[in-house]
């Protein structure tokens, strides 16, 4: 940049695992420049992630939900209404300096152009927001670590990355719901937790692996499994309990996302698949296995404590358009020999 900003937009709306590994953005503009104002635009559902970040001064919620609502009951008044007021708060003085739209899509780039920033830069930026930025930083290279794509923006704008850490913060309400659920469930010597649900069924492990390796987990080291996820992933959390036959407990459904994120915290091991609350384990350093197959974010935890296991295919990763008719061989691929000498090896460092 030609002079040092005074006010910053970082453009991240969703998902809650991108905001996690997007985090480390607003730590390195504040090591770079300290009378920085650091600003983020997001959706509500990933609010949580960022309350309480020391990094970022304000958060800006884009109530996309309600936006949606007001079109669909064609209250049309109403909507044009909160958009121009929206618009207004986001251009108030002093304006920005730097907009960044690290997310790269039509809807993430046209708030960044709405900001009326003096400069304003894109990660990737496809679905013809690239003509909305003044510049756009290419996404791909070879970099498997995790948080590759931000830091590539990061060290393109000549930003401090020594670390390049990401950052969950835990509040002390949520400390103390954690603390009151270990004693409740009698969890003090320690517990594994699963992140076992996502959004696609080609990104999930099998249920019938979940509970055995429950069951392994409970047998050989003692300890119980607490299964974590959203109020739509209760019936199948259920079936998982039914089939472990003990030393699993469900949470599905009655946590917060912090909450949830505290639970992450005070785990002695983590194993999810690629779903946020599975990338918030190595933000919040517990030692974590990913498994991953249909999509495959990062290969590389750096420094942080955990594995990845990933099984490519000629198909792989195949994303959004599996080809294999549901039988989901990549996932099929990791077995639960390979994810428990790999716990083995990581409860054995901790």
């Amino acid at each position: 940049m030609d002079k040092a900003p005074h006010k910053i937009l970082i453009v991240r709306l969703s998902a809650i695992g991108d905001v996690v590994m997007a985090s480390p953005l607003a730590h390195a503009f504040k090591q770079t420049y300290k009378d920085l104002k650091v600003v983020w635009l997001v959706e509500e559902a990933a609010i949580d992630v960022l309350r309480g970040n020391p990094d970022i001064d304000e958060i800006v919620v884009w109530p996309r939900g309600r936006w949606r609502a007001l079109l669909k009951e064609r209250r049309i008044l109403a909507l044009a209404r909160e958009f121009f007021s929206f618009r207004r708060k986001l251009r108030e003085k002093p304006g920005f300096d730097l907009a960044l739209d690290v997310q790269g899509l039509l809807k993430s780039g046209i708030w960044t152009f709405l900001s009326g920033a003096r400069e304003k830069v894109g990660l990737g930026s496809k679905e013809g927001s690239r003509f909305l930025m003044d510049r756009v930083v290419d996404r791909s290279g070879p970099s498997d670590r995790i948080s590759s794509q931000y830091l590539r923006i990061a060290q393109d704008l000549g930003l401090e990355t020594d670390g390049f850490p990401m950052t969950v913060p835990i509040s002390p309400e949520d400390d103390l719901f954690v603390k009151n659920f270990v004693t409740a469930s009698e969890l003090g010597g320690g517990f594994v937790t699963f992140c076992p649900f996502t959004t696609r069924p080609q990104k999930h492990w099998f249920e019938e692996r979940w509970t055995g390796l429950a069951k392994r987990l409970r047998d050989q080291y003692g300890l119980p499994s607490v299964v974590l996820g959203g109020p739509g992933d209760v019936p199948a959390a259920s079936r998982m309990l039914s089939g472990a036959r003990g030393g699993m407990i469900s949470m599905a459904g009655k946590t917060t996302l912090k909450q949830a994120a505290a639970i992450i915290k005070r785990s002695s091991l983590l194993i999810g698949v690629d779903t946020g609350l599975t990338h918030m384990g190595y933000a919040l350093d517990t030692p974590t296995i990913a498994l991953f197959g249909a999509t495959r974010p990062y290969l590389d935890t750096d420094w942080m404590p955990g594995k990845v296991l990933y099984h490519p295919h000629e198909c792989s990763p195949c994303r959004r358009d599996p080809t294999c008719e549901g039988d989901f061989t990549c996932m099929k691929a990791i077995t639960a020999d390979e994810v428990m000498n790999t716990a083995a090896k990581l409860l054995e460092r901790t």
